[in-house]
């Protein structure tokens, strides 16, 4: 079936099983939806050709029948172009939301190629149609980019912006927790209005508000992207707050001390090991019960 066909028929709401299937394999599927969800939501502001009318009558030549046997068409026109136009600005505007859930992981490709691997908890946010003039994403969490070399390219987070021509990099934000390492090129971080340079190896890092220093980065990449979280003096709250984005569980930790410096690493894809990875260097013990798991000092 005509790809034509199989659309009328879906805004028909008359597609059978197999033709479901095959309107869903359209490479225009994800756009049709979102503009169907879109139109949905939409309220056409309210427009009477009777009230427009009265309104233009005093400022008319011509009060003949003949003069109004082509205003009201006209009128109605215009307004259907309104409301047209008024669907096609909002729709275009629209930004690109990609959301990560607990233990979850994905790669976006971006207009330009660049390419976007999104933590777990993460979201990014961004602009395809504004995107020729202002490469720029939001995000919340965490995320590696390798970004093709162009105009700037801004990375915007609660605190602080990433500026980059082309380069790879990984920018960390969670909740007073902000940390940029660059892995190539050269890094702008803006941060309370002052902006510093890395150089790749090099780690820009504010945690509960202090900035701290860290080692040169040897690695290629970050270690989450190969099924790993690794800390270095970090307090044990953002240690546990990152577990929990890899391991959808809950962990209580009223019986123990979590501004303790955590220095070490804990798997994603095993939890019993992950968290005697993490218990074991601050001789903790922990209890598992369902979903939720206890921390206690040994």
């Amino acid at each position: 079936m005509k790809r034509e066909e199989l659309i009328k028929k879906w805004l028909d709401n008359n597609l059978n099983p197999e033709e479901q299937n095959a309107f869903e394999q359209l490479e225009d599927y994800n756009q049709l939806i979102k503009m169907d969800a879109t139109l949905k939501g939409f309220k056409a502001p309210e427009f009477s050709v009777d009230q427009t009318y009265q309104t233009l009558k005093p400022h008319l030549k011509s009060q003949s029948s003949k003069t109004n046997q082509w205003l009201k068409p006209l009128l109605r026109i215009a307004a259907v172009l309104a409301i047209g136009f008024s669907v096609y600005f909002y729709t275009s505007n629209l930004d690109e939301h990609i959301e990560t859930l607990v233990a979850q992981q994905t790669t976006i490709q971006l207009p330009d190629n660049s390419t976007v691997d999104l933590n777990a908890n993460s979201t990014v946010t961004f602009n395809e149609n504004s995107w020729s003039k202002t490469r720029a994403v939001t995000l919340n969490g965490e995320a590696f980019f390798k970004v093709a070399k162009g105009e700037r390219f801004d990375v915007i987070t609660s605190d602080g912006i990433v500026s980059v021509l082309g380069t790879q990099f990984n920018v960390k934000q969670r909740e007073s927790y902000f940390e940029v390492t660059c892995y190539e090129g050269l890094v702008g971080v803006t941060h309370n209005n002052k902006t510093v340079k890395l150089k790749p190896g090099h780690t820009f890092k504010i945690i509960d508000g202090k900035q701290l220093t860290a080692d040169k980065e040897t690695a290629a990449q970050p270690i989450w992207l190969h099924g790993e979280s690794s800390f270095k003096s970090v307090p044990l709250k953002h240690v546990i707050a990152e577990f929990e984005n890899q391991y959808d569980l809950q962990i209580n930790t009223d019986q123990i001390d979590t501004s303790r410096l955590f220095t070490g690493s804990f798997a994603h894809n095993n939890l019993d090991l992950a968290l005697k990875s993490v218990t074991i260097p601050l001789n903790l013990s922990y209890s598992k019960s369902g979903k939720s798991i206890l921390l206690k000092r040994e």
